[in-house]
């Protein structure tokens, strides 16, 4: 591939992630989004957990990554609310994320470049979709009907029992058959969105979603699209698919992932959709787009004749690898970041190991790369897994962070990643500038039948312009010059705290965000009256303001952490004091150095001069 491709923007929702912010919270923080099965929307522990793995018609695990609670409105996407049993989580969904991936880029659903420009969406979306299993369940009442009969059960009794079961199935109706179907997953966006490129999906099981990056790569380099939207959808955890895991033996008995651990022992299963948007860089550095990262190659192999058509193939994957590096036209040895399929099974780590180390082998340095996967944190999306790795690059090389891996503080000792090029971060810390090569990175991602894929990330700009805030907590300010304008102000905000009722997490985020912004443009030091409350995702809003309320008709002056409250001119200027004394302890200003711009650039400009004088 000769065509630099930028990546102008991006939508997701992950488990405990629901945007692009709260994905960044989950991966910068470090947190572990695997939990229990919700069997208020899932599916029943007692029904069909047995800790007995040749049980049948049972799955031996019992957790997973699930997606959070999400608003969705069919009426602004014209889908009638009475379709919305008929049609997969997957299309909805898909099209909540496609306008959040657009919207991130600077191209809202009635910007008139999507209709005057040829837009694709290809997207990576495997074959079973949720609705097939009820559906498919309906048409088993022969079998019920033979059952009862042989039974002896006849007459009211036997009508009774069948409504019964066929009321535990979603019905048939007439627009069962589209809102089944994968491919319409990337239909419905471009007919909602009136994008007249390609859409098509692409099933290559657990790669799907870099299979359909691979393609829209390959559009946008052959010059048949403008824009293309990207990624993969999968909504898809319920029984059966946990059923078809567990019968490869591929999950976890203790319902836990822990890539290239010595305690890993399967993987468990998650969902996930990720969408990107795609330009050619030149075009996109023209209509002057934000760049999250460049594009520089999309390296496929087949693993060709193994011993069985889901056992993973070292030499397969390598050749994957080594395309890419050869379409990229450099040394793998420079990159300094790799997002593994890394599922958390032991022989799949172990051959996805041995594939990179031998690509990124370098005969005069070892452990200068990290490694990692997202799936310690969210599961195994399956057609969302490459994708979910490549939002977690991209953000990586724009925010210059590189984010931890949980789970694997000790490593397989079969893998001997000492003497390796690879190391585990298992926590967040700044990605300084390197002397010789831009900041890069791999993904990858593998899939039954041997579908092996690996995609390579180069950032756009060195030097970091933006502070990574992922918005989790926000300053409310207030400012007056009298304590009855102050009271006013409060009870002003508070009143408007019914808005938030209803919303989801992302929506939530954004009011706060709104409103609170606008509080602080109106702040003034100069005013008499001055109080500030920090909002957490926790905290109950009502109960902090009360609590502003409470500290004005006391009127003493606050400082404790949850309201500072202070009256009267203010006594010189604000210092900050660095004794510079104390204990030094380990990752020591990892925040301000992964957060802010101004501290990365004085630290490589410390490490520059260093340099230069030795």
């Amino acid at each position: 591939m000769t065509t630099d491709i930028a990546i102008v923007g991006m939508g997701c929702i992950f488990p405990k992630a629901n945007g692009l912010k709260e994905y960044w919270r989950v991966l910068f923080n470090g947190e572990d989004t695997i939990t229990d099965i919700p069997e208020d929307s899932h599916w029943a522990i007692a029904d069909y957990f047995n800790p007995d793995p040749a049980k049948p018609d049972h799955t031996y695990c019992r957790r997973g990554g699930f997606l959070p609670a999400v608003s969705f409105d069919p009426l602004a996407y014209g889908i009638p609310p009475n379709n919305l049993t008929a049609t997969d989580t997957s299309q909805l969904l898909g099209l909540l994320v496609a306008q959040m991936a657009l919207e991130d880029a600077g191209y809202p659903i009635d910007h008139a470049y999507l209709s005057e420009k040829t837009v694709n969406v290809i997207l990576g979306v495997t074959g079973t979709q949720e609705l097939v299993i009820p559906l498919g369940a309906r048409l088993g009442h022969p079998f019920w009907k033979k059952a009862l009969d042989d039974s002896g059960i006849s007459g009211e009794k036997k009508d009774e029992v069948i409504r019964r079961i066929e009321s535990s199935y979603v019905p048939w109706q007439e627009n069962s058959f589209p809102g089944l179907l994968g491919n319409v997953v990337a239909g419905r966006i471009a007919n909602k969105l009136n994008l007249t490129g390609t859409n098509s999906v692409s099933d290559a099981a657990c790669a799907s979603s870099l299979s359909a990056l691979h393609t829209s790569v390959m559009e946008l380099a052959a010059g048949k699209c403008d824009m293309s939207i990207t990624g993969g959808v999968d909504t898809l955890n319920d029984i059966f698919m946990h059923m078809c895991f567990s019968k490869t033996g591929v999950l976890s008995h203790d319902s836990d992932a822990r890539p290239f651990s010595k305690d890993a022992d399967g993987t468990v299963l998650g969902e996930g959709i990720g969408m990107l948007v795609l330009k050619r860089l030149a075009d996109a550095i023209q209509d002057d787009n934000r760049i999250y990262a460049v594009i520089k190659a999309v390296g496929t192999s087949s693993d060709g004749k193994t011993s069985g058509i889901y056992t993973p193939s070292s030499e397969g994957q390598a050749r994957a690898l080594r395309s890419a590096y050869d379409q990229a036209g450099f040394d793998p040895a420079t990159l300094e970041l790799v997002e593994a399929h890394g599922t958390g099974t032991r022989v799949g780590d172990k051959v996805e190991f041995s594939s990179l180390t031998s690509t990124f082998h370098h005969p005069d340095k070892t452990n200068y790369c990290a490694i990692g996967s997202v799936k310690s944190m969210i599961g195994h999306t399956k057609a969302a897994a490459g994708i979910a790795g490549v939002i977690k690059a991209a953000l990586a090389l724009y925010h210059k962070v590189i984010p931890p891996t949980l789970k694997a503080q000790e490593p397989d000792p079969e893998l001997e990643i000492n003497a390796s090029p690879f190391y585990l971060n298992d926590r967040s810390k700044p990605w300084l500038p390197g002397s010789s090569a831009p900041r890069r990175s791999g993904v990858s991602a593998f899939g039954f039948g041997g579908s092996n894929f690996h995609t390579v990330l180069e950032e756009y700009r060195s030097d970091k312009d933006h502070v990574s805030w992922d918005g989790t907590v926000q300053i409310a300010a207030f400012s007056a010059p009298d304590p009855d304008t102050l009271i006013r102000q409060i009870n002003a905000f508070k009143s408007e705290l019914h808005e938030l009722e209803g919303l989801d997490s992302r929506e939530r985020s954004n009011w706060i965000s709104w409103k609170t912004g606008l509080l602080r443009d109106a702040f003034s030091n100069s005013d008499d009256q001055r109080l500030l409350f920090i909002i957490r995702p926790e905290n109950d809003l009502t109960e902090i303001c009360q609590e502003a309320l409470k500290t004005i008709a006391q009127d003493p002056l606050r400082n404790d952490g949850a309201v500072y409250y202070h009256h009267g001119p203010c006594q010189g200027k604000l210092g900050f004091l660095f004794p510079g004394q104390g204990s030094q302890y380990p990752h020591m200003g990892k925040a301000l150095l992964s957060m802010f711009p101004e501290a990365q650039s004085v630290l490589h400009a410390c490490e520059t001069e260093h340099a230069a004088l030795n």
